[in-house]
Parts: structure tokens; sequence; C-alpha cells
């Protein structure tokens, strides 16, 4: 059964980081992917729904950034409106300044300390600081007609991309690109100038789903086991997230002859990399009332690194779900206990109350703040190890089980 689970991840890896490739929220890869995990879940029987919601795709034709003969590097931030005009350079580093800001009709130069982490959507419901969202509101009140972004490196918020956007929100209207904290250096000299900006991108609306698969007794408690689908733009998204979908369709093998008691629910869901997270916003919609008949959530993001073993943490376990847990990972092989992270959809059961378990590789979770991977064309299947992943949906089905024979006693 190893080898042979071995030969279909990397199957499933090379379709969906080769065959389909970039995966974000509203794209036709995107859409692809979802028919695919759709059905190969039917294929071992599983009930499968498919919950659609709205989401942007979204064009990307360039942007150009000039300053009489001078050019510079600009990328255009993802979800952005377009523009192409010519504007004076108004510089601002930090909060103070830009609440002072005479910025009506110019573009906006943000750099330094107020470029130093990436700003989370102004309708991201699940973790926005204050200082973001004043940010915000204070370029929408700016008048602004663009805005140029000059970033660090930030691995915690924006994973390993560098420069990274400092603003990813299709809710926001101002036109912007950003630039690395080099290029950034080079342009400030002209603050005080006309420059000229031009961004060939499109907004184009689309649709996305989650996809779902269920089997058991579906009136009953039930583990759910997540994997977000969706992966950035201009990356294959191997670790993030095509592995952890891996596992969910190995689990799904695994688990074709599962008839027990509990409902067991494997889903991926579809936003997590993306600004509105639309699919898990769905999800929450759908399961309002009924979070309280989740027994478990067990989440997986970034497993099957090729470096070091897969790693689960716990969250909020009862006493009996703990000591199957760590009798399971005892016997196991190449899983090991890890660091608690927040940065993945076990957030959202956490955030509910009820217990979970995230596995991902134990390198990630120790490196998730300095990595340079993920959000990279560095994130494609070379640096993946496929027989960690057979090893990890094994220890899974191995606790799944466990668990469903704990709770018939």
């Amino acid at each position: 059964m190893t080898e042979d689970l071995f030969q279909i991840s990397t199957t499933y890896l090379d379709r969906l980081c080769n065959v389909i490739g970039e995966r974000p929220v509203g794209s036709l890869g995107n859409q692809e992917a979802a028919e695919y995990i759709e059905k190969e879940m039917k294929l071992q029987g599983w009930e499968t729904e498919t919950p659609e919601f709205n989401a942007l795709d979204w064009h990307d034709g360039g942007a150009i950034l000039s300053v009489g003969s001078e050019k510079f590097t600009v990328s255009a931030s993802p979800y952005s409106l377009g523009f192409s005009g010519e504007a004076e350079l108004l510089s601002v580093t930090n909060v103070a300044e830009l609440a002072k800001a005479d910025a009506a009709g110019k573009i906006l130069f943000l750099h330094g300390d107020i470029a130093a982490e990436q700003l989370m959507p102004k309708n991201f419901v699940f973790f926005n600081p204050d200082e973001h969202k004043e940010i915000l509101a204070l370029l929408e009140q700016s008048g602004a007609r663009a805005i140029i972004c000059a970033t660090k490196r930030n691995s915690a918020l924006a994973g390993g991309l560098y420069p990274f956007p400092l603003i990813e929100d299709g809710d926001f209207d101002i036109p912007s690109v950003y630039m690395t904290e080099e290029e950034g250096r080079k342009l400030l000299p002209f603050v005080g100038e006309r420059v000229i900006l031009k961004s060939d991108v499109k907004r184009i609306e689309s649709k996305g789903c989650n996809v779902i698969g269920k089997k058991g007794n579906l009136s009953a408690d039930k583990i759910v086991v997540t994997a977000h689908l969706d992966a950035k733009r201009g990356t294959p998204g191997a670790i993030d997230n095509a592995t952890g979908v891996i596992v969910l369709l190995l689990l799904a093998r695994l688990l074709d002859d599962y008839s027990g008691n509990l409902q067991i629910e494997l889903v991926a869901l579809n936003g997590e990399d993306y600004y509105a997270v639309p699919g898990q916003m769905n999800y929450i919609a759908a399961n309002q009332d009924s979070f309280n008949k989740v027994m478990l959530n067990i989440n997986i993001d970034g497993a099957g690194y090729r470096g070091g073993p897969s790693a689960l943490s716990f969250y909020g376990l009862s006493s009996p779900v703990e000591n199957k847990a760590r009798e399971v990972l005892s016997s196991s092989k190449g899983v090991v206990e890890g660091g608690q992270w927040p940065q993945g959809d076990h957030s959202i059961f956490i955030q509910y109350g009820r217990p979970a378990i995230a596995a991902t590789s134990h390198w990630f979770s120790e490196n998730m703040d300095s990595q340079t991977i993920t959000h990279t064309p560095e994130d494609n299947p070379k640096i993946v190890d496929c027989q960690k992943l057979v090893e990890l949906a094994e220890t899974l089905n191995t606790l799944i089980r466990k668990l469903q024979m704990l709770r018939d006693n």
C-alpha cells in the first residue's frame, strides 16, 4: 500500500503543480483544481459538495515607473486597479506623516516603517491590527491618485516573497505598485518631482468553490480535515498547499471503507492565500450554528518538505483525544510533535472554541518567520518528499480510526 500511495502522491503533485499550475482563487487553474479534487473524492466513494462563491480573477499586464530618463522596476499590487498618469511624488515613512500629508492629486511613495509589514485587507475578519486599519483609512481619505510601496522582507506575514506587495486587496480602490527596498532608495531623490506610472491590470468577476467530501453518520459529531487548495500568483504552490490537498486525497483513499458512527468531513478550503478568504467565509456561514458538532479539526498546510519530519501541534484537545494523539505519534514513523503556529485554517476552528491539530513540516514550523520559499517560484515539487506525505496520511488515518473507537467506547 505504501508504494502505491507514494506513486499516487507523485501523480497528484505533478497534476496540481505542473499540469494545472497556478491556482489563485477565481482563476481557471483554481477551478480546474477544485474539479480534480472532487473527482478524486467521488472515485473513493465520498459524498461531495462544491459550495460556490463570488471571487475576483485578475489580469496583470505589468507596470512601468519612470522619472525623466530614469526607469524603475515595479510590480502591480495583486487585485489593484490599473493606472496611467503623471503626478508629483510625495514621500511618507510613518503614520504620523501620512495623517498630515497633502496628498490630493499626488502619487504617494510609502517606504520605511509604514511599509515594513504587509497590510491586512480592509475587510479581513480574522486578524486586522488597528494600525493597519488606520493606514488604509488614511490612504483612502488622502485623495492620492496612486501609491508606490518599497517593502522589506517579512516572511511572517508575506511568506518568502521579496519584495512583497504592501497592499493586496480587491476591496481597496487606489491603484498601487510595489518595489524592493533597494529600488526605493534609488527613487527617493526624485521626491517632489513628477513621475509617470502605468499599470496595465484588470479585475475580472469570477467564481470559486470549496470541495467537501463526507463519510460516516452524517448526523453525528464530526472530525473535519482541512487543507486549502488555492495558491498565490506566481508560484506552483507545492508546499503551500498542494501537499496539504494531497494528504487530504490520500486520506480519502485510506478511509474509503470508513462506515463509523462519527462523521468524517474532508474539506478543501479555497481562499487561505486570497485577500477575502471567501472559501473560509463560505464554510463559516454554512456551519455557523453547528460548530459544536466538530469534535476535532485537523488542518494540513506546509506538509512534505524534504528536510526533517512532519509535525503535529495541538490546540485545546481534551485529555482523551490528546492521549490518543500522543499514542499515535509515539509509534509513527516520520511524524513528531511540533510548536504551535497560528497562520492557518485551524485558527477558524480554534476561534469557534473547537479543538484542533495542525499538521505541517517541522522545518517550516521552526522557520516560518525567516523562510524564503512560500509564495515564490521556489515553492515547487523539487522541495517535496512524497514519502513524507504518505507517512503523514497514514498517521492521520490511524488517529482518526482510534478516535472513532474512543467515541464508540
